[in-house]
């Protein structure tokens, strides 16, 4: 690892932003597969009914869990205005534009790795796009294109631009049902069996699984949405300064968007898989929503006490992503606790192997964390 990609956190950092990451990389890497796998074992209906918020909606509709890719993807924005700052008056755009492929280059790449079966070393195996990093990536790139070349006038009718763009086919050559929508038939159309679950019988010939409804590359248009709207709440919080002000405009367009969302999802329904343009503005209404409260929360009342071990998560999230997607330490826990199952009994005893694994992976950040190494992709 190269030195320039080791960092120290600077004062000037939001402790909110940083917090605010750090719990939606606690939800992902721990909380909620330890709280699903003790549902499993305890299969009781109030933890049932629970555990019902911590699963992706199967089609129309709205889950608390279907917030939290879209929150990620909405931090990278927040980031935006204060890491682009000393570009934007530069005449010389190319060290800017070399940083910004680079950053979606190793995020589509760590993206593969953790979704797209790389180290499968496997062409049948092999997806091309398929995960969270890779739609952040796509997301970055189509942002970072707007924010540096366009005005905050411009920026607006470009973010607005990108949903009608993926509005009119969605609506017009095609229908929201997962088999006839036009982004699904974009995917399979341009991915084709480079596309998640596809399979191979036994002649060598390759089929789409019916049931897989997540889309990509039409989606792309709506990921560089979710990210402009992180981007327009970061320019809040940077002009305004930690005021209650700031949080004021901040909740005031988070409750806008949600209207606009309800009223929007008449039309095109609140759809998570195809990142909708309604699901979109909802999401994002619920990211304004929860940057305020920290944002009040955390800078402006600087009450920050019981929070800040988040930021083990938060301030290495995509490292904290990537460990706890790729990197499997239940055998470390079946070595030390082997012959425990026969006491608990095999369901509690797979729970306990889902709560050390990933105990493990927060011990690695807590390490990191101390020793004040940040990864930056």
């Amino acid at each position: 690892m190269k030195n320039n990609n080791l960092h120290k956190p600077e004062n000037s950092r939001l402790a909110s932003l940083d917090i605010l990451r750090g719990f939606d990389m606690f939800l992902l890497v721990f909380f909620q597969p330890v709280l699903v796998s003790i549902g499993e074992a305890a299969n009781v209906s109030w933890l049932n009914d629970i555990l019902y918020q911590f699963d992706h909606q199967v089609w129309a509709g709205f889950r608390f869990w279907d917030i939290i890719m879209p929150l990620f993807m909405f931090m990278c924005g927040v980031s935006m205005p204060f890491s682009f700052e000393k570009y934007k008056n530069e005449n010389n755009r190319w060290p800017i534009y070399r940083r910004i492929f680079k950053r979606v280059i190793v995020l589509w790449i760590i993206g593969m790795v953790v979704q797209g079966n790389l180290l499968a070393l496997d062409s049948h195996a092999l997806r091309l796009y398929s995960n969270t990093l890779q739609a952040i990536a796509a997301g970055y790139l189509i942002g970072s294109i707007i924010i540096l070349n366009l005005p905050i006038s411009g920026q607006i009718i470009a973010t607005v631009a990108l949903l009608l763009i993926y509005w009119i086919p969605m609506t017009f050559c095609g229908d929201f049902t997962p088999e006839g929508n036009f982004a699904e038939a974009v995917d399979r159309a341009v991915l084709g069996h480079w596309r998640d679950d596809v399979y191979w019988d036994a002649a060598g010939q390759w089929h789409f699984y019916a049931p897989y409804t997540y889309t990509w590359i039409w989606s792309s248009l709506t990921f560089g949405v979710t990210v402009m709207l992180g981007y327009f709440a970061g320019k809040i919080m940077k002009s305004s300064g930690k005021t209650i002000l700031t949080v004021k405009r901040l909740a005031v367009t988070g409750v806008a968007l949600i209207v606009a969302a309800l009223l929007w999802h008449l039309q095109m329904p609140i759809i998570k898989r195809l990142w909708t343009c309604s699901m979109t503005l909802l999401a994002g209404g619920l990211c304004f929503m929860l940057m305020a409260l920290f944002f009040w929360w955390i800078d402006v009342k600087d009450h920050s006490r019981g929070l800040d071990w988040l930021k083990i998560y938060g301030m290495n999230s995509i490292t904290a992503y990537v460990i706890g997607e790729v990197i499997n330490f239940r055998s470390v826990a079946v070595s030390l606790t082997f012959g425990f199952e026969h006491y608990i009994g095999e369901m509690w005893y797979q729970a306990w192997l889902t709560f050390a694994n990933f105990s493990i992976v927060f011990l690695i950040l807590l390490l990191m964390y101390k020793q004040r190494i940040f990864i930056k992709f």
